[in-house]
C-alpha cells in the first residue's frame, strides 16, 4: 500500500490509489470518476466520453417511459430517471473491491454493459428481498405493537409491490415506521430495503427465541415504566429483549428468560452503580458472549448482537450516573396495585351503517340538550364515543353539555387520551395539567380542557385519581 497524503480539498488518498471508503456510497459512479480524475486515472476527454453514453441512456429510456409517445419529459422526471440509471451504476461499480478497477472498466467497456449488469445486480437484490419479505412473514411475532404490524403487514408489501428496477430503482417507496436496533440510513431503494428487511428477520428471529408470554408482560411493564401506550409508542422489541435477556444473566438468572425481579434490580442497580464505564463495559461483553452460547446463536446474529454492544454499554454507565437505571432495565411491576380494568373490545363497536344513523339524527337535533340525551341513551361502548366525538357532529357548548353528563369515570378516560403526553411526566398530576398553555387542535379536545378548567378542585382530584389508577394497555382505541 501506498503512503497516504491530503489533496486540496483535504480528501484522503492513498499514493497510486483511491481509497474506497472516502467515495459517497449514493452517487457512486459519480463520486468514483471525480475521484479518478484528481488523482489521473481518468482523462477530462474520457469523463467526457462516459458522461455522452449516460446521457444517451437516459434519451432512450425517456422514450421507452412515454412508450414513444414523446422525446421529453418533465425537468423532474428526467433526474428521477437519471438517478435510477445510476443507482444500477453504482451497483454494479460497488461490487469492486479496488476502485482502481472499477476506473479501469469504466474506461474500457462499454458504458452500457455496466448499466445493464448493474440493472441485473438490482433485479438479483429485488427478487432476494421478496424472499426475506416471505420468511419475516412466516415468523411474524405476535404482539399488539402498531408501528411492527402495519411496517410489516403494509409498509413492505407497498414497496414489493411498487418498485420500479428501471425508472424509480433508486426509491425506497413506502413509508417505515418500526425502528431497527442498528440500521444504516444511508443505502437507498432496494439495497436498503434488503438490509432492513435482514436486520427484520434477525431481530424477529431472536425475540422468537424467548417465551412469548414473557415478551408481552416485558412490553406490558416497559409501558408501565415510561408511562406511555406501547401499542403505539415507536420503539425496538428486540433491544428491549436483548438488554433484559443480558441483565437477566448478569443478577443470575436464565439466558432464556427476559424477567427482572425487583431483586434482581436492586442486585444490579447496586452492581452498576460501584463500575466505571470500562468495567460496564467488560461485564456486558461477557454476559453477551454467555447469551449467545446459552442460545447457540449462528455467526450472522452474534455480528449483529455484537454492534449494538456499544450503545447498551453508553447507555448503562449514562443511567448508573444520573440515578435512572430503571429505564434501561425493564422490572416487573409489584402486584397489589391492581389497575381498573376496562372493556373495549372491538366487536363490541356499532356497524358503520348505525354509527351514520345516529349522527344524522344527532345532527338533526335542534337543541343541545336532546343532543345530549340521544347521545347518552344510544353510544355504549367509548370507541363509539371516539368516532362521535371525531365526527364534527357536536358545536360549541354542546360539547360542554355532554361532558358536563358523563361522570368521572368517562372523563378520566377521555383524560388519559387528550392529556397522554403531559402525563409521561411522572411530576404532572392533572391540576398541574390544567395550568399548562397547551394548544389543542381538535375542537373536542379543546371543550373537552375548558370544562375541566371550570369544574370545582374536588371534582378534578377525583378525576385525577381514577386517571392515575388506569393503564394505557388496557385502552386499546385505535
Amino acid at each position: 500500500m501506498g503512503s497516504e497524503n491530503l489533496n486540496e480539498k483535504g480528501e484522503l488518498y492513498i499514493q497510486g490509489g483511491i481509497r474506497k471508503s472516502q467515495l459517497h456510497r449514493n452517487q457512486y459512479t459519480i463520486s468514483l470518476m471525480n475521484a479518478g480524475l484528481r488523482a489521473g486515472f481518468l482523462s477530462s476527454h474520457e469523463m467526457l466520453r462516459i458522461q455522452n453514453v449516460f446521457m444517451q441512456i437516459l434519451q432512450e429510456l425517456i422514450n421507452r417511459y412515454t412508450q414513444g409517445e414523446s422525446t421529453s419529459v418533465t425537468t423532474e422526471t428526467a433526474e428521477n430517471i437519471l438517478t435510477s440509471i445510476m443507482y444500477a451504476s453504482d451497483a454494479y461499480l460497488y461490487s469492486f473491491d479496488e476502485p482502481e478497477k472499477a476506473l479501469t472498466y469504466l474506461k474500457t467497456i462499454d458504458v452500457r454493459r455496466i448499466y445493464e449488469r448493474g440493472v441485473e445486480k438490482v433485479s438479483q437484490c429485488f427478487i432476494e428481498t421478496k424472499q426475506l419479505y416471505k420468511e419475516i412473514m412466516a415468523n411474524k411475532l405476535e404482539i399488539p405493537v402498531v408501528a411492527y404490524n402495519m411496517t410489516i403487514d403494509e409498509s413492505l408489501p407497498v414497496f414489493l409491490r411498487k418498485y420500479g428496477i428501471i425508472f424509480d430503482a433508486h426509491n425506497t417507496m413506502a413509508s417505515i415506521d418500526y425502528p431497527l436496533a442498528i440500521d444504516d440510513m444511508q443505502l437507498q431503494g432496494v439495497f436498503y430495503m434488503k438490509q432492513y428487511m435482514e436486520r427484520l428477520k434477525m431481530e424477529t428471529e431472536f425475540c422468537s427465541l424467548f417465551d412469548q408470554k414473557e415478551l408481552l408482560e416485558l412490553l406490558v411493564h416497559y409501558g408501565r415504566e415510561c408511562r406511555f401506550n406501547y401499542r403505539i409508542e415507536l420503539f425496538n422489541i428486540y433491544e428491549l429483549m436483548l438488554n433484559n435477556a443480558i441483565f437477566s444473566i448478569l443478577s443470575g438468572g436464565e439466558g432464556d428468560e427476559v424477567r427482572i425481579s425487583e431483586s434482581q434490580y436492586k442486585r444490579l442497580e447496586q452492581q452498576f452503580m460501584s463500575l466505571t464505564e470500562s468495567q460496564i463495559r467488560s461485564v456486558i461483553s461477557d454476559a453477551m458472549i454467555s447469551l449467545q452460547q446459552k442460545l447457540a446463536l449462528h455467526s450472522q446474529l452474534k455480528e449483529y448482537m455484537n454492534g449494538y454492544k456499544e450503545n447498551l454499554v453508553q447507555r448503562v454507565a449514562n443511567a448508573a450516573k444520573h440515578n435512572s437505571l430503571r429505564t434501561i432495565i425493564i422490572t416487573e411491576r409489584e402486584e397489589g396495585s391492581k389497575s381498573l380494568v376496562l372493556k373495549f373490545t372491538e366487536k363490541d363497536r356499532m356497524s358503520d351503517i348505525q354509527l351514520r344513523k345516529l349522527l344524522h339524527q344527532i345532527m338533526a337535533c335542534k337543541r343541545k340538550e336532546e343532543k345530549v340525551k340521544l347521545i347518552l341513551s344510544n353510544f355504549q361502548f367509548f370507541h363509539d364515543y371516539l368516532d362521535m366525538l371525531e365526527s364534527d357532529c357536536l358545536y360549541g357548548d354542546e360539547y360542554v353539555a355532554l361532558f358536563h353528563a358523563f361522570g368521572d369515570m368517562e372523563l378520566a378516560i377521555l383524560g388519559k387520551i387528550v392529556f397522554y403526553e403531559e402525563l409521561r411526566s411522572e411530576t404532572l398530576d392533572l391540576s398541574s395539567i390544567l395550568l399548562l398553555e397547551n394548544e389543542h387542535q381538535i375542537e373536542w379536545q379543546l371543550r373537552f380542557v375548558q370544562c375541566l378548567q371550570q369544574m370545582n378542585r374536588e371534582r378534578i382530584q377525583a378525576i385525577g385519581n381514577y386517571m392515575n389508577e388506569m393503564e394505557f394497555e388496557q385502552m386499546n382505541f385505535y
